[in-house]
């Protein structure tokens, strides 16, 4: 039976630590309705575990490997669904910046998704790679070389290489 410390300490973990959850199972997933799902399953995972949770300072911790595993094992389940339109919708000029954000978005999706998780949990989450293999639950080694190949993808997606004709109409541009 669950006591009312239990019910206010729970509480209190999610409402501080949800926008954050959120934050990170939402660049897991690209999906807001999917991140939502996700944080829920995770905390329902973590609830039925708090009591056993010694350490309530390593509760972000755990819930974010919960967060990390639930996302992989729905991925292997799930199909991609893919919607194909017919125009791109068209953009202002003054929203570069979102426009940016939505091209890094959708190069994190195309990383596999446990170089994804280490990408997220590294960059955006800003936790070391000890922490990351911790969160993860795999090697230090492991977390080094999937950050590694998943920031040159990412930066091979995000720029790709300019060709003879593209650089030369760059260099032209630029000089005018």
């Amino acid at each position: 039976m669950r006591t009312t410390e239990f019910d206010d300490e729970f509480a209190e973990f999610v409402t501080r630590w949800s926008p954050a959850l959120l934050r990170v199972a939402f660049l897991l997933t690209s999906d807001r309705g999917e991140a939502e799902d996700l944080l829920q399953t995770a905390l329902l995972k973590t609830s039925r575990h708090w009591s056993r949770l010694a350490d309530r300072e390593a509760a972000y911790a755990y819930v974010l490997r919960v967060l990390v595993t639930t996302h992989t094992s729905w991925r292997r389940r799930r199909r991609v669904h893919e919607v194909f339109v017919d125009q791109l919708p068209d953009t202002p000029a003054g929203e570069a910046s979102g426009v940016e954000a939505g091209r890094a978005l959708q190069a994190l999706e195309e990383l596999p998704p446990r170089m994804r998780a280490v990408v997220v949990l590294r960059c955006y989450e800003g936790l070391s790679e000890a922490e990351t293999a911790e969160a993860l639950g795999c090697s230090l080694g492991s977390v080094k070389s999937q950050a590694s190949r998943g920031l040159a993808r990412l930066r091979a997606l995000l720029d790709p290489p300019r060709n003879a004709a593209t650089a030369a109409v760059a260099t032209s541009e630029g000089a005018r």
